[in-house]
């Protein structure tokens, strides 16, 4: 008995010891990127606060001090400075310190502050508690009960402050006028009280009719005294319950949300009603410019946005900020930048991205938006922007974001909206050494680390490859966004909303004629920008089939034809997808099992959703071919 039990133990030892190792180092990405190791003795001194408890928690490299110098040019900015007595950190705000806290545990020393004033996450969050467009969970805000938890409210707070990121919209911009209901104000206030001692400020969006669904007035006509008066009155109640509001987004005239142009009135005078009663408090409006199918149905979609508001420019109140999209269509893999960022010379503006990859593979496919978002600003300089918002990818799934890998987006987008210069090289290794090092200090691990990187810069490409190469644009699948439908037409929808609307295959070529010769988009664009695009000669193939009809047996830089450019791409995507499953398997050593697995599963999904893309899409336009 005593020999069996003893051989039974000697079997089982090696996988208790596995057990016992995998758990001990075992990892669910709630952590996300703030995995430090708490020492919970760091000497700091100074001011108390945030910043004071992150440092005494997580600093290890001595003595600290913080310090309030009111003279400081930036009241978020801050300068870290090192001596054989410690660091010190210097800021004109607690929240300046708190920035530079964090700057501190990422190794950083000198002078830093923001480059926008306002770095502000979007989340399209119902207050049922699902997400339009989330792709993690539930809403970490708001459910039915109208409970949330303080802990994970807390911690996303602190994960937010730790990248710059200074606002968060709470509501879905298909507001519900309930937001604005005492029962509802009251809970935005017990969500402030949470997030403001990190930094941040709350905004709210608002549904424009708000006045009729929550007092029966009979009218949402900003030009109305009574609707005027609502809205200030509103915004007092507002300001009694949380001093620091930040103020409103606005989505209007656009997909059946109601506007001004209910009335009669134009964007301009809706806005300003709503900063007229916010410019006391000192208070913003953000008013989105998606809007198409509404004065100007039947116009290429592109084209809307200008249509809609450079008549306007330079009527907007100074606390008004125009929110733009960064392409001119909706979030695609790629699109050229918005003209509409052009146009408006005297309007304040801000760029919208999207964190949440609605076209992009959702919390499915591995894909890094870093790039996409640096090749915006190659086109729309910083310097033009007020700030940018990011629509969150954020929900109450234990890693937070449905995929680990779309946290280094979230990441992204934080350290873009502090400093727009980094490279996407230097946030997506900052990513890396701080989410995967756990103890792997040596040059191997250094090494596939390297290779993780090379993935990450690689897969954006990748998704454009494999989804819409050259060009091509809006052919998913129309109900959610995921997989392609290049045949999609559904007869209830408008045509703008079909994937045949976009690519326009037929037995001549495929494309969209966007030149002076089609819809004329291009003459939105900016010199040489609108010649460049307008010549299919000069045209940057990766927007070829945006701009053009271009014909079959068209000759590419490459020698190709374009369906052999076609054929060529897609492979191409597929081919890098294998690729990163081959990198991933090389890394699975210096990985946790956990992490690990759930992103090698991915990995296979996304691998399968390229070949779909490839077979479905390649199979459908080669019947145009003869």
């Amino acid at each position: 008995m005593e020999r069996t039990l003893s051989l039974v133990l000697n079997k089982l030892l090696p996988l208790l010891l596995l057990v016992i190792h995998t758990t001990a180092y075992a990892e669910d990405g709630s952590q996300l990127w703030l995995r430090y190791t708490p020492v919970n003795k760091a000497s700091v001194s100074g001011v108390e606060g945030k910043a004071a408890q992150v440092l005494r928690q997580y600093y290890s490299g001595g003595k600290v001090t913080l310090l309030v110098d009111r003279q400081q040019e930036n009241e978020e900015g801050f300068r870290i400075t090192m001596s054989d007595k410690g660091a010190i950190v210097t800021s004109s705000t607690e929240r300046g310190l708190l920035y530079g806290a964090f700057a501190l545990l990422r190794g950083e020393t000198g002078y830093q502050k923001p480059f926008f004033k306002y770095r502000i996450l979007n989340h399209w969050d119902n207050l049922d508690g699902s997400i339009e467009r989330g792709y993690a969970g539930k809403s970490i805000f708001w459910n039915d009960y109208l409970t949330f938890d303080s802990h994970r409210l807390e911690d996303y707070a602190k994960a937010n402050a730790s990248i710059g990121i200074n606002g968060v919209v709470l509501n879905n911009v298909n507001a519900s006028p309930k937001i604005l209901s005492s029962t509802y104000l009251q809970k935005v206030s017990e969500i402030a009280d949470i997030l403001r001692p990190w930094g941040i400020r709350v905004y709210l969006s608002v549904n424009f009719a708000s006045p009729m669904a929550l007092d029966k007035l009979k009218t949402a006509d900003p030009l109305d005294t009574k609707v005027q008066q609502w809205w200030k009155e509103k915004t007092k109640e507002i300001y009694q319950l949380i001093p620091d509001f930040g103020g409103f987004l606005v989505k209007a005239n656009s997909e059946g949300q109601p506007g001004p142009f209910d009335y009669g009135r134009s964007h301009a005078e809706g806005a300003n009603m709503l900063a007229e009663a916010l410019a006391p408090h000192q208070g913003i409006v953000m008013w989105r410019s998606f809007v198409y199918g509404a004065k100007h149905k039947g116009e290429d979609r592109v084209k809307q946005a200008v249509s809609e508001f450079a008549e306007l420019d330079g009527q907007f109140l100074p606390n008004v900020i125009l929110q733009s999209k960064n392409g001119p269509l909706d979030f695609q893999p790629r699109e050229p930048y918005a003209p509409i960022f052009d146009q408006m010379r005297n309007t304040p503006q801000m760029a919208e991205l999207q964190i949440t990859q609605e076209y992009l593979g959702q919390s499915k496919h591995l894909v890094y938006l870093a790039p996409m978002w640096k090749e915006f600003f190659g086109f729309v300089h910083p310097s033009r922007l007020q700030g940018i918002a990011g629509v969150a990818n954020i929900g109450d799934n234990t890693n937070w974001c449905g995929h680990h890998f779309s946290q280094a987006n979230w990441y992204a987008f934080g350290r873009l909206a502090w400093n727009p210069t980094l490279s996407s090289e230097q946030i997506a290794w900052e990513w890396l050494s701080q989410t995967f090092d756990m103890s792997h200090a040596d040059m191997q691990w250094n090494q596939e680390k390297g290779r993780l990187l090379d993935m990450m810069l690689r897969s954006r490409e990748a998704c454009v490859d494999y989804m819409m190469p050259l060009g091509l644009h809006h052919i998913f699948k129309f109900d959610h966004h995921m997989g392609p439908e290049p045949d999609g037409f559904k007869a209830e929808y408008p045509i703008e909303w079909c994937p045949v609307y976009y690519h326009k295959a037929d037995s001549v070529g495929i494309g969209f004629n966007r030149s002076s010769s089609g819809t004329n988009a291009t003459a939105q664009y900016r010199e040489p920008y609108h010649t460049l695009y307008d010549n299919i000669s000069t045209c940057p193939e990766r927007y070829l089939l945006w701009f053009h009809h271009v014909p079959w047996d068209y000759r590419m830089r490459s020698g190709r034809s374009l369906w052999e450019e076609l054929q060529y791409h897609y492979q191409q995507g597929v081919d890098e997808v294998d690729d990163f499953l081959r990198i991933w398997k090389e890394a699975r050593p210096y990985i946790d099992p956990q992490r690990w697995q759930e992103v090698d599963d991915l990995l296979h999904f996304q691998q399968q959703d390229a070949r779909e893309w490839q077979r479905v899409c390649m199979g459908y336009f080669k019947t145009f071919i003869h």
